[in-house]
């Protein structure tokens, strides 16, 4: 004996609503979660950009007693480029409502690690730099300060072989130094 079925109109046993109310369910969130996109950018500045507009950057010579000639102009250049890049601030040649200027005291050259020949089988390369900040918009966040970052190398290897690869790297941790101080405040 034969039962009379209905035939289904489904796919996978539901009904042809069901599928098509899942469809457009499915859809409307993909297309909903597609279309929503969080921006976040860190860049750590607290700065109040009503009140604060424009940084000056001087440059800052090399006085140390051993100098490597393109460290004052690098060094110059990094530090305007971290803020330029990470602030909205405008760069002006001087009078900004915040003003850096300082020079490099201190590009050093020490034993480390002396190895049982009594030969250094290490050096770490030094640069110190004196930061003087000012902030015309709230006098209280003024300061002077040194700035100090190493790196040290395998004393087979020649100063001049290492020394743009490790100056890069020293500027780079002074630069986010000074700038986490100034304007990151954390």
């Amino acid at each position: 004996m034969e039962l009379n079925r209905k035939p289904r109109n489904s796919f996978f046993g539901r009904n042809t609503k069901s599928v098509k109310l899942l469809s457009a369910i499915f859809c409307g969130t993909f297309l909903l979660l597609a279309s929503c996109t969080v921006s976040y950018k860190f860049n750590g500045a607290s700065i109040d950009y009503t009140k604060i507009k424009t940084i000056s950057i001087a440059d800052f010579p090399n006085v140390s007693e051993l100098v490597y000639p393109p460290l004052s102009q690098q060094f110059s250049e990094a530090l305007r480029d971290i803020y330029t890049k990470q602030t909205q601030l405008r760069l002006v040649r001087q009078n900004g409502d915040l003003n850096l200027e300082g020079e490099i005291v201190g590009y050093q050259l020490t034993p480390m690690s002396i190895s049982a020949d009594t030969y250094a089988s290490e050096t770490k390369l030094t640069v110190t730099v004196k930061v003087r900040f000012t902030n015309k918009v709230n006098p209280a966040d003024d300061f002077e300060k040194t700035y100090s970052a190493f790196q040290v190398f395998d004393s087979s290897k020649m100063l001049n072989d290492v020394q743009e690869e490790l100056v890069k790297a020293i500027i780079t941790e002074i630069t986010e130094n000074i700038y986490n101080d100034t304007v990151a405040k954390w």
